[in-house]
């Protein structure tokens, strides 16, 4: 496993960047000065999910608030909140202060009022993602483990360099396995820094999830095994090649075979705590 940093091609070269912006004038100059810098872009025509932003491996998100009417503020909100890694330099026209101040309070990094020129909110856009890798180092580093690539800095993971479809919380938890460097974690622990709380008794959902990012990484690389169950105790992340079905050691080949299905098997719904564990679980 290893940990390669995208700082400096991120900073100083190539940039991808998404761009929703419905004045057309603006948008041709603008990704004329893109091309000529080397930057990938793509205009978007709406509100892209956050989903899609995430397959695009963006570096910056560009967003005019003035094509989205009356649903700007909570697509800002949404965009800030679930894709908390993503630079986001709003672009739009005359505004007051309050507004301005609540789109920076939303999670925007940056507000440019137009007209402005292009080469200034290039210029923004570099500054924002300069800032942001400094301000925390651990995002610009993409963790290699086999054929899957961990990638912080852009919220998703890729494997043979296609991107896996993983939904926030299996992100979240893959990144926190892949970062362990083959240190076995606890469920309790696990489930303390991916759900923010104490693990209430019986709750399956770290079993539940990791059985989700496993099929998904055995599909996406077949040839590999990267999640390895150490019954009683809980999970390592080591990418081991598949040698005729065996995914490599772990502490739950040794366990009986009943016993180490288990452990990645939901309990029964019999109580209030599976009530609790089942909706957490599909949180």
């Amino acid at each position: 496993m290893s940990h390669t940093s995208t700082a400096d091609s991120s900073v100083t070269g190539s940039l991808r960047i998404a761009v929703s912006d419905g004045d057309s004038g603006f948008v041709r100059v603008l990704t004329k000065r893109l091309d000529r810098l080397g930057w990938e872009h793509c205009v978007l025509a709406g509100a892209a999910p956050p989903e899609r932003l995430v397959a695009m491996r963006l570096g910056a998100f560009v967003l005019d608030l003035a094509l989205l009417g009356n649903h700007a503020w909570d697509y800002l909100e949404r965009i800030t909140r679930e894709l908390p890694t993503l630079p986001v330099i709003v672009c739009t026209g005359q505004s007051t202060v309050a507004q301005r101040v609540r789109g920076l309070r939303l999670g925007a990094d940056d507000w440019v009022t137009k007209p402005c020129h292009p080469e200034e909110l290039i210029a923004r856009v570099e500054a924002v993602t300069r800032r942001r890798r400094l301000a925390d180092p651990a995002i610009v580093d993409a963790i290699i483990a086999g054929e899957v690539e961990v990638r912080p800095d852009q919220f998703q993971a890729f494997a043979k360099g296609a991107s896996i479809d993983l939904t926030r919380r299996e992100f979240e938890l893959i990144q926190l396995l892949a970062a362990a460097d083959g240190r076995v974690m606890e469920r309790e622990e696990i489930y303390q820094r991916v759900w923010g709380y104490t693990m209430a008794h019986g709750d399956r959902s770290v079993d539940v999830f990791v059985r989700k990012l496993r099929a998904k990484l055995q599909q996406a690389s077949p040839q590999w095994s990267y999640i390895h169950t150490h019954f009683g105790v809980g999970y390592r992340f080591a990418a081991e090649p598949v040698d005729g079905g065996d995914p490599g050691p772990s502490a739950a080949a040794d366990a009986p075979p009943a016993a180490a299905a288990a452990a990645d098997v939901p309990a029964p719904l019999d109580g209030t705590d599976d009530v609790v564990s089942l909706a957490r679980a599909l949180a």
